[in-house]
């Protein structure tokens, strides 16, 4: 982004703009894509997200103005609907006694990808300037290959996934002539229920604050680390990638201790860890934007980029649990929830009168705040009984079973 905002001449205010472009549109993705899952499958969804989102990757290397290179962007950012799929498979294909774990697990790796980027694109376009192309060229070939990485991997995930346990859509179709029909009968009444669940959307508010807070911190992290402490551009790149590194175990960890927290308070030990998770990211990150020494800098952010990952598997240990019937729908609503809140955290940044790290600071003193609206997140004696009735029941199937593998 430094070679960019240099080459095409962009203001503060213009990178804010590309920043919301690519976190805006992404919450009207999601809400498409929860509720597209929920009548077609994972694996079809995917497929086509995937081959389809590589064509702006590699075309956005043609961007030569900065309106050109927000509406790359912009389309660019309908491929974090994604992460709606990714929860939806994995919450269908887990038992409720490590559903959270697979579902921060999958996601945790897949928000890896931002640090691995964060470390490997810069090199990418090293690669290209040793071989004799200019800055204002490499990055635009270096963006060719995500593209094509994009393409294999949506051929592989048509190949080798199944929509669930028991098989594709299609195969169930056909053993079951009605069973489209029950599907979409089951569907229309649950999405309902979905939009009009508070809990829902108080999830929705607390994605915000945690994935939505991460999203922002990728997109500024390099250029932060650039410009307030005079790094170079892919030590930068390297220390910024550290904070999506932690996703290899923190997101995971924070789905494994909901898991355990479900397993011996129930529902309420759900919500519970992820309140206590979401406070001590607020708290951590303030104490990251008052740094101004670069190893007291990266030491605070390690810690603060554990909490908000382990806060974000933590959310995603509760959201199977709201509506079983309509978990696209759910997970689509609090995934555009982690969007919107980048949305206005972009905003912040956007400001000219606002430096980073007050910036920073404003929103860790939210993310503070909002750790509260966890408590709204109640569920009735019935659905704890139910929960722990399913759960018994998953554990006694691993018990019985010493061959039983969770992934």
């Amino acid at each position: 982004m430094t070679v960019v905002r240099d080459e095409l001449d962009l203001t503060k205010s213009q990178i804010g703009n590309i920043i919301i472009a690519s976190v805006s549109i992404t919450v009207i993705a999601r809400l498409m894509i929860g509720w597209l899952v929920d009548r077609i499958g994972p694996r079809i969804t995917y497929t086509y997200l995937l081959i389809l989102g590589s064509i702006p990757v590699m075309l956005i290397g043609l961007s030569n103005s900065y309106e050109s290179f927000l509406l790359f962007r912009l389309a660019i950012g309908v491929i974090g609907s994604s992460f709606v799929i990714t929860q939806y498979h994995t919450s269908v294909m887990f038992a409720p006694n490590c559903v959270g774990t697979a579902n921060a697990t999958s996601a945790g790796w897949g928000n890896m990808g931002g640090g691995v980027t964060q470390m490997v694109m810069p090199l990418i376009f090293g690669l290209f300037v040793s071989l004799g192309y200019l800055d204002a060229q490499a990055w635009r070939y270096a963006m060719i290959v995500p593209g094509i990485a994009m393409i294999f991997t949506g051929i592989a995930y048509y190949k080798w996934t199944t929509d669930f346990p028991e098989g594709n859509i299609s195969d169930l179709s056909k053993a079951d002539l009605d069973y489209k029909k029950k599907k979409k009968a089951d569907g229309q009444g649950a999405f309902k229920a979905a939009i009009s669940d508070h809990r829902v959307w108080a999830l929705f508010l607390i994605y915000g604050a945690c994935f939505g807070i991460e999203l922002t911190i990728n997109n500024v992290a390099a250029i932060y680390y650039h410009d307030f402490f005079q790094l170079d551009l892919k030590t930068a790149g390297l220390i910024a990638g550290l904070f999506g590194v932690m996703n290899l175990f923190a997101r995971s960890v924070g789905g494994m201790f909901g898991d355990k927290a479900g397993i011996k308070w129930g529902l309420k030990g759900r919500v519970g860890f992820l309140g206590a998770v979401l406070l001590v990211e607020g708290l951590a990150l303030t104490l990251f934007a008052q740094m101004t020494v670069l190893p007291l800098a990266i030491g605070t952010m390690i810690l603060f980029s554990l909490f908000v990952q382990m806060a974000e598997g933590a959310t995603f240990s509760v959201v199977p649990f709201v509506n079983k019937k309509a978990i696209g729908t759910i997970s689509g609503i609090v995934g555009a929830g982690g969007n919107a809140g980048a949305v206005f955290a972009g905003f912040l940044f956007k400001m000219e009168g606002i430096s980073y790290g007050e910036a920073l600071t404003i929103l860790g003193i939210s993310v503070t705040a909002i750790s509260a609206v966890s408590l709204l997140v109640r569920f009735s004696s019935e659905d704890e009984k139910a929960a722990k009735i399913e759960m018994d029941a998953s554990l006694s199937e691993k018990n019985l079973q010493p061959e039983y593998v969770k992934s």
